[in-house]
């Protein structure tokens, strides 16, 4: 998935403390350790860990907070919100890029 949004034109910020590099670019070991701008947030923790990620979130100035297939958390979503940090849930970002843009091309 972050390689389609990678080749798809999207620069992908990993974050991951297990690791130092994927796709190419550096890991950061946490939100808190990216100092550029960052649009869209890609979760890929389970439900129960989403929580942990509301303050990096927060200061991070992400619109977005994006909650992969599978992965619900209404509280967390609740207080991004109240932030005015969009919230996607329970969704794969790359299949509704795709759906959007084959829905773009048949106009």
């Amino acid at each position: 998935m972050a390689r389609y949004l990678q080749e798809s034109g999207y620069k992908i910020l990993p974050v991951n403390p297990n690791i130092t590099e994927a796709l190419g670019q550096q890991s950061f070991a946490s939100l808190a350790d990216i100092v550029e701008s960052v649009d869209i947030i890609d979760v890929f923790r389970r439900a129960e860990f989403v929580h942990d990620l509301v303050d990096p979130a927060l200061r991070s100035g992400a619109k977005l907070v994006w909650m992969q297939e599978g992965i619900q958390d209404a509280e967390s979503a609740h207080l991004l919100q109240q932030s005015g940090i969009e919230v996607v849930m329970d969704r794969c970002l790359m299949v509704e890029h795709m759906r959007l843009l084959g829905a773009s091309s048949k106009r």
